[in-house]
């Protein structure tokens, strides 16, 4: 049974407390978030020896999760990812959303979740963190109130569950932003970690990282992930799909054989220095795999209290194709009033 402290961890510049919670296991794992951005901000578990060390990317102090450019640990929302243009069409009505991340919408704009203090309480064994986005917040049209459910059990499973409801009609699509380096994460870059996933198509993004409307078949490709184990330094350089321009992968994969509402496993990433693993498992349509690839860019001083390089983590986003409010026939991200919005992500980690 796992055991939740509380404590404060700084202020707002608008004068709101910063609250870090502490969630610990009997295998002696544990887990941080913060009311900032409903965030993750540490994940402490054992390498194949016992010894336990930190393997999320993250900052040394609270104020630092506020206006991250790599939105580290965050839950993100009203919409994860990007939005062409910041353009989308809801029941006939055009909107216009902030550009910040030219020539696209990112991640709910540059005041959206991620950046926000959130309402926080623990309820049994887990952290419940609730916010509520008004209509017209960040050009969204209608009310949204969102939950984010932490919860980590004794099987070393961390369970993430995003639950929203609208008084209208809104895109709501949420997902967590967390980096990953399973060797610690002061140890270095990811580029020897290995993946699979069980996925065999992607989605095809263009330069600017949306899309062009086609899934295409990626199996014996740079971005093939299925068929073996893949190292990601093997070929982040790749020329395939613009991943030299690009600097890396930063590829959605939706899952085969999806089914909705349906816990499924994503896949698996894998470290042969401290032999830790961590399985993916999603009720949502597909992940964004993400290697870091500008995280030396703006980043804040982090917990060892140095700056990330590019590449020093891997983000593994779960969640419904890119941009699909202007792409309906991928998958409907529209919530009506009286639906409930219900995502269910599990991390699952151990050795090998």
């Amino acid at each position: 049974m796992a055991t939740i402290t509380k404590e404060h961890w700084g202020y707002t510049p608008e004068g709101k407390e910063i609250l870090r919670f502490r969630l610990c296991n009997n295998l002696g794992s544990s887990v941080d978030v913060t009311n900032i951005g409903a965030a993750m901000v540490a994940v402490r578990t054992a390498d194949r020896e016992g010894h336990i060390d930190d393997v999320l990317l993250g900052y040394r102090d609270g104020e630092s999760y506020i206006g991250d450019n790599a939105a580290c640990g965050k839950c993100i929302g009203r919409v994860a990812n990007r939005i062409t243009e910041g353009r989308m069409t809801v029941e006939g009505k055009a909107y216009n959303l902030e550009i910040n991340n030219a020539p696209n919408h990112l991640h709910g704009g540059s005041k959206g979740y991620a950046n926000l203090a959130w309402g926080s309480r623990i309820e049994g064994e887990s952290v419940i963190f609730s916010l509520h986005s008004p209509d017209g917040d960040q050009g969204y049209p209608n009310a949204v109130d969102v939950e984010v459910h932490y919860t980590f059990d004794d099987d070393n499973r961390l369970h993430l569950r995003f639950i929203g409801q609208s008084d209208g009609t809104t895109p709501l699509m949420m997902t967590n932003h967390a980096y990953w380096n399973l060797s610690g994460e002061a140890s270095g870059t990811i580029l020897d970690h290995e993946l699979r996933l069980n996925c065999s198509t992607a989605e095809e993004l263009n330069l600017h990282h949306v899309p062009t409307g086609r899934i295409i078949d990626i199996l014996n490709t740079p971005q093939d992930f299925r068929t073996a184990w893949r190292r990601f330094g093997d070929d982040i350089d790749s020329e395939f799909q613009n991943m030299r321009t690009k600097g890396g992968y930063g590829v959605y994969y939706p899952l085969d054989n999806y089914r909705a509402g349906k816990l499924q496993e994503v896949g698996e990433l894998r470290d042969h220095k401290s032999h830790r693993c961590l399985r993916l498992f999603t009720t949502q349509r597909g992940v964004m795999l993400y290697t870091g690839n500008k995280l030396s860019i703006g980043c804040p001083t982090t917990k060892s209290g140095s700056t990330y390089c590019n590449y020093a983590g891997v983000a593994m986003e779960c969640q419904a194709f890119v941009d699909a409010v202007n792409f309906p026939q991928f998958q409907n991200i529209i919530l009506h009033k009286g639906e409930r919005y219900d995502e269910h992500i599990i991390y699952e980690l151990g050795t090998w």
